[in-house]
């Protein structure tokens, strides 16, 4: 039964593949190499053996295992029809024996029948070009498909796709483009589309199917190819020429993941997490439209020698397809680690009849120049080396508090963690580290000696993860500091690399990395997918619900262990409510804030949008109010200010950051930390004793 199936399978591409029309042509189909099988037992003995959950690759998880391939080829409905999914129900149970024996035929045959199924929807779509598109009807088009089922028949899927060329097609109208114009752009892009796919080779689809494997443990878990495997290579040392961003593709777009602390695009600011590039020009040359690119090929165009401009044409995140985009343009160069080094600036803020001096230390990763240490530098390169200097330096001008911002950072090396964590408490257990086998490693400050001791607060958002976590969670049990911000994001597992050429004792067989443990904070509450909790709220273009360890289906769960013996400070209780009670009054009166939560409010809504008009008069008069509440938001700010009105939208580019309205936010609150700490001080500094004095923040 199990060859029949199979069979079937494959005379449906052949028969496919003779009744598409020739404007793109279904490519040869894709077979398992001999080296695949090889390293899919291994991976499978690796994981079964090494993973922190102790996983058994079974029926369970060969379901998983098929639903997650699936959405990896077609996560948005728009390829396969449901009768194609229903005739892979044979396989659902026996992944599980066919990857751990190596007998991956069905991963082929299913990715041969999706390439065919790929070819069909672009030979439809560049045949609808054919005839402009009525923009006078009004209908919509949904183009977040995966929540929804797949498509029963030829007819419904034809109907999917005539409404997304006819969105496309509005999208670039609106612009200002011809319909002749319109139809080159999306015939190119169409066409890019199919050649990306056609492009792909075995061991991609390889790298799909195990990934598909290894994401049924834990989302970090992962095995990359040997041609992936050297690209990671590259971007660990950052060591090339480019823009320095991570991207990815999802769906027809390719992605921002996150900004490159130090990199041209972190310094200009004006790319974030998940902005999606539509185009690319090198220089100042014309535009290449790449939506539906190959992630490679876009990477390629993207990097240049240093001291050359690239343009970027960009779909804000959150924004739907057909949005106003906006143009950056950045100066490529060297993404050094010596770039990424923290940094500080001292910032002034009128409290009370009084100007606070607050000192601002960014950090933008956890880093350090192992090469340097392990030669015996003494002046080696790391976080908490250079925060310490930082501090000394801010201290010496005269600072009433200090607030560190690890807003966006991702994390970095444990040891650095640790020690920065050092530099605000007095010794002590800092995280706790529970490996696979169950043995618990208590990883305490290095030093016994704090650097500084006054008022502090530590700046996080949704994206400050990992050793960021780790940080965040000691100077909050220790009731060292006041957290702010945003629930960070959860990211609590350890992972470790193996390199299968020394497994294996061979070449071109990738990576694979693998989930070997989980961090816990000395309370014994583990960071994973929970992350951090902010003693103070502040408001965020990031919803939770939707980025986060939470969010992901195989996240590892949220558990505790015994807490680890330590002795935190005084209760910041207090202060903490007064801080929670004030930042409304605050808020209420400050324009920037005001304009901050309108903004937040439009971005809400914009994300609930799952289908956008196809009416062009609806799509423009959308378009046109969300660009003039944009404006009206800001001039209302500027009113308030009593600044001059802005005439346009073009001119919104003078608007405020959120980043700079939530650190201004941050800063107020380290400096009513700092007038409610300061008679202690005084009174520990003249000697003097009371029954009600404590020890400062």
């Amino acid at each position: 039964m199990r060859e029949l199936v199979r069979t079937l399978i494959l005379v449906a591409v052949l028969a496919s593949a003779i009744c598409v029309s020739a404007a793109v042509e279904v490519s040869p189909p894709l077979a398992l190499t001999e080296k695949h099988p090889v390293i899919a037992r291994n991976v499978t003995k690796l994981i079964e053996e090494m993973h922190y959950s102790r996983p058994q690759l079974d029926n369970s998880l060969s379901s998983a295992v098929l639903d997650g391939y699936l959405d990896t080829l077609d996560g948005n409905r728009m390829y396969f029809l449901a009768g194609d999914v229903a005739s892979f129900g044979r396989y659902r149970y026996e992944f599980d024996e066919r990857t751990r024996s190596g007998a991956l035929e069905p991963v082929f045959d299913i990715f041969n029948l999706f390439r065919v199924r790929t070819t069909e929807r672009i030979n439809y779509a560049i045949d609808l070009l054919a005839t402009e598109p009525d923009f006078t009807i009004d209908e919509d088009f949904r183009f977040d498909r995966s929540e929804l089922g797949w498509p029963v028949s030829e007819d419904e899927m034809k109907e999917i796709w005539r409404a997304k060329v006819k969105s496309d097609g509005l999208t670039l109208v609106m612009t200002g483009k011809t319909w002749p114009e319109t139809v080159e752009i999306l015939r190119k892009r169409y066409e890019g589309m199919h050649k990306r796919i056609a492009q792909l080779t075995s061991d991609d689809i390889f790298e799909t199917y195990m990934n598909a494997v290894a994401h049924t443990m834990d989302p970090h878990s992962s095995y990359l190819s040997p041609r992936q495997s050297e690209e990671y290579r590259i971007q660990m040392s950052l060591s090339y020429d480019g823009i320095g961003a991570s991207l990815q593709p999802v769906d027809d777009y390719v992605t921002i993941v996150n900004i490159i602390p130090g990199g041209p695009a972190h310094i200009d600011g004006r790319l974030k997490p998940e902005d999606r590039i539509t185009a690319v020009a090198e220089g100042n040359g014309e535009f290449i439209d790449v939506i539906g690119w190959r992630l490679d090929e876009v990477v390629q165009m993207i990097r240049g020698p240093s001291g050359t401009k690239v343009r970027l044409q960009i779909l804000p995140a959150g924004l739907p397809p057909g949005s106003a985009q906006k143009v950056v343009d950045l100066t490529r160069d060297k993404v050094k680690l010596e770039d990424q080094q923290a940094k500080s600036e001292l910032v002034e803020i009128p409290f009370e009849g009084r100007t606070y001096r607050v000192g601002v230390i960014t950090v933008p990763s956890f880093y350090q120049d192992f090469s340097a240490r392990s030669r015996g530098e003494e002046d080696y390169m790391s976080t908490s080396r250079d925060v310490e200097r930082l501090i000394r330096e801010l201290e010496a001008q005269g600072i009433d508090g200090v607030v560190m911002d690890l807003r966006q950072n991702g994390g970095g090396h444990l040891s650095e963690a640790t020690e920065l964590s050092g530099l605000f408490i007095e010794g002590g257990p800092v995280v706790q580290l529970r490996q696979t086998r169950g043995n618990i490693e208590v990883l305490p400050d290095p030093s016994d000696t704090a650097v500084y001791d006054g008022p502090l607060a530590v700046l996080v958002d949704r994206f400050s993860a990992s050793a960021s976590e780790i940080f965040a969670a000691a100077i909050q049990d220790y009731e060292r500091g006041v957290i702010i911000g945003q629930q960070t994001f959860g990211k609590g597992s350890v992972q470790n690399l193996f390199n299968l050429d020394r497994v294996l004792q061979g070449d071109d067989n990738g990576q694979l990395t693998l989930t070997i443990g989980k961090y816990y904070r000395v309370t014994g509450e583990s960071t994973q997918n929970r992350g951090v909790l902010p003693d103070v709220e502040l408001p965020s273009t990031f919803d939770v619900e939707d980025v986060g360890e939470n969010t992901r289906p195989t996240a590892l769960p949220w558990d505790r262990i015994q807490p680890a013996r330590f002795r935190a400070g005084r209760s910041l209780d207090e202060e903490v409510s007064v801080l929670q009670n004030h930042q409304a009054r605050y808020a209420a009166d400050d324009p920037d804030y005001e304009y901050l939560l309108k903004e937040f409010a439009v971005a809400e809504h914009e994300r609930d949008i799952v289908s956008v008009s196809l009416n062009r008069a609806t799509r423009e008069a959308e378009a046109k109010a969300f660009s003039e509440a944009r404006l009206e938001h800001e001039n209302t700010r500027r009113a308030a200010l009593g600044l001059e009105p802005l005439g346009s939208v073009e001119e919104l580019e003078s608007a405020p950051t959120t980043d700079s309205i939530l650190l201004v936010q941050a800063t107020r609150m380290v400096a009513e930390m700092a007038s409610l700490n300061a008679p202690q001080r005084e009174l520990l500094s003249t000697g003097q004793s009371s029954s009600t004095a404590t020890p400062p923040l």
